[in-house]
């Protein structure tokens, strides 16, 4: 592995112990082992950043198809990235690059309502996890 790679891996590897804690987010992953998203991510992101291409999976515009993904959650994910580039002590041009490339697939993910949600597979359900603090505030 090199140094790229190494801090790559580092950085999803944090990313990832954050999403599966949040109470949120943690929801929409219940059903991918996190070691596997932590390894994929980390290949996609190596490819895209310029390292050795080890990515063979669907590109994040075809991945996301069943998962109803809004402006406020990707905000939310966009926080813990955040986090994670500070705790690793990332390069600022590396987070830069990252975000850029982020950004590239952003519209593609997000959806205006979960009527744009397709399932990946006709027998797959539509991920749909509904923000718990916005369910705390209303009830």
């Amino acid at each position: 592995m090199d140094d790229l790679e190494k801090i790559i891996f580092k950085i999803n590897e944090k990313f990832y112990e954050k999403v599966y804690e949040h109470p949120w987010l943690k929801d929409v992953f219940k059903v991918t082992d996190q070691k596997f998203i932590t390894e994929q991510q980390t290949a996609f992101m190596l490819g895209a950043l310029g390292g050795e291409k080890k990515y063979f999976g669907r590109m994040p515009s075809d991945a996301h198809p069943h998962i109803y993904i809004d402006e406020e959650m990707w905000l939310t994910r966009e926080v813990l990235l955040q986090e994670a580039f500070n705790e690793t002590k990332a390069p600022i041009e590396l987070q830069t690059k990252w975000l850029k490339i982020d950004n590239a697939f952003k519209a593609s993910i997000l959806k205006k309502s979960i009527d744009e949600c397709v399932p990946m597979i006709k027998m797959d359900g539509i991920i749909v996890v509904p923000n718990p603090q916005k369910i705390k505030k209303s009830a």
